[in-house]
């Protein structure tokens, strides 16, 4: 069976932009389309329904299309749908949000707790549709970005454009190394940065060898980093450690800094 792209929708224009951003990546990745609102019984959602469900004819006229309306609290019954999802597909803001929130509560709860990758769609329309021609993905030592990895390639495999991959690195606190010793060379005598990043490369760029790649290695910021590399992005994919002994996902400063200011889609990967 071939698992759906799930979007979620509430009526706010984030929602419907998002739902635009899901109909062209469902008909790229050839999956069906799958609206969910969640709602309480009392509201009347068919409007909703037909409103989203023509945007989503608009943008992708060939792929199958289905539509739901769970009577449940919002993220839990997205993170439900994502049990059997590609992925789940969300705006970044919310008709219940507010004003001042820069990342919607709902988006932010589902992106830490769902178990298939979440897609929150942000930025301009330059950004929403393909015009730059790159996927971005953040890479660390460990596993943390194996699985995003594999999904960055995946995506700009079916895009046919560049994959631009991330690796940011700093000297350890409290290791300043002897007088006169770079950050570089102190980082390189345990393992040079761009030698990580290549190994970590080698296994999906072999799979998938039609997909060009340049790496990136910066000494700095990861966040800094890969906001400055999303400004040129269509994607940014980042990866997500489940937690140990706990329901959810570590979504640590990174992650939290590319949800609420990347000016592209952010697909956050959870590690098998």
């Amino acid at each position: 069976m071939t698992l759906p792209l799930v979007v979620g929708i509430d009526g706010s224009e984030a929602s419907l932009e998002a739902v635009d951003w899901a109909a062209e990546e469902s008909a790229l990745h050839e999956v069906p389309l799958h609206l969910v609102h969640a709602a309480v019984p009392e509201h009347a959602v068919s409007d909703l329904i037909a409103v989203a469900s023509e945007r989503a004819r608009r943008g992708a006229s060939a792929v199958r299309l289905s539509d739901e309306v769970v009577h449940e609290e919002a993220a839990a019954a997205l993170v439900g749908k994502g049990r059997n999802a590609l992925a789940l597909v969300l705006g970044s803001r919310g008709l219940g949000d507010l004003a001042g929130l820069l990342l919607g509560s709902v988006s932010l709860a589902v992106a830490a707790h769902a178990d298939c990758p979440v897609i929150v769609v942000r930025g301009a329309a330059e950004h929403r549709h393909g015009r730059f021609g790159s996927v971005v993905v953040g890479v660390e030592d460990g596993e943390g970005s194996d699985t995003a990895l594999q999904f960055a390639f995946r995506e700009a495999q079916v895009r046919h454009c560049r994959l631009v991959a991330v690796h940011a690195w700093s000297v350890p606190v409290g290791n300043p190394g002897p007088p006169g010793l770079s950050g570089y060379a102190l980082q390189a005598g345990r393992r040079p940065p761009g030698e990580m990043l290549s190994d970590k490369l080698a296994g999906p760029a072999a799979r998938y060898p039609e997909v060009a790649v340049s790496s990136e290695v910066v000494e700095g910021s990861a966040r800094r980093a890969l906001l400055d590399q999303a400004s040129r992005a269509d994607v940014l994919v980042v990866g997500a450690r489940r937690r140990h002994g706990h329901v959810g996902l570590q979504l640590g400063l990174v992650n939290h800094a590319v949800l609420h200011h990347a000016p592209c889609p952010v697909v956050v990967v959870p590690t098998v």
